[in-house]
């Protein structure tokens, strides 16, 4: 609180006038964000004529929010904020997989998906793999580029349920 308050110029007494404690702040923020990531998300699919193209623009969003996050953060919530953490993990799952199932419905409506992919599972999994790309303990950021790791994931999640008509509209988006 105090790094804060200096940060700002104010005494500890004015942020407690609008926020009950750091536990609070850290809500708020999180809160924040997250609204503003699934903002940002719908936006960039609004307009998509495509799975494809709209698998592309969340991929861009996401390597955005990838390029500029601290992997550190997230184990910083867990550890000393898991009221905040829970809610990410809310969030994950109530709009993140959701929007990830929708999409993937669509890909297999369009022809750009394989059929027999069970759409339920695999949202989880790319869930996973984006969380699992910030665990330092797995993925060290001294041996491995925090970027490459969510790109070679990413790659290797949207080879595993691209048609060969997917694989030949992807090339597209992604060259």
């Amino acid at each position: 609180m105090d790094d804060i308050a200096r940060h700002l110029s104010v005494s500890k007494k004015t942020i407690y006038q609008f926020f009950k404690d750091k536990n609070d702040i850290v809500d708020q923020a999180v809160e924040k964000h997250l609204e503003l990531n699934l903002k940002e998300v719908e936006q960039a699919t609004a307009s998509s004529d495509n799975a494809i193209e709209e698998l592309y623009m969340i991929s861009k969003c996401m390597k955005r929010n990838v390029e500029t996050a601290n992997p550190v953060v997230l184990f910083d919530l867990h550890k000393y904020f898991p009221r905040s953490y829970k809610r990410f993990k809310q969030f994950k799952y109530l709009h993140m997989a959701d929007k990830m199932k929708q999409t993937m419905r669509r890909g297999i409506s369009e022809g750009y998906f394989r059929q027999e992919i069970n759409v339920e599972i695999l949202s989880i999994l790319r869930m996973e793999q984006i969380q699992l790309a910030f665990d330092q303990e797995v993925y060290p950021k001294e041996r491995f580029n925090f970027v490459e790791v969510h790109t070679q994931m990413f790659e290797h999640f949207i080879n595993g349920i691209l048609t060969e008509k997917g694989r030949n509209l992807i090339k597209q988006y992604f060259k």
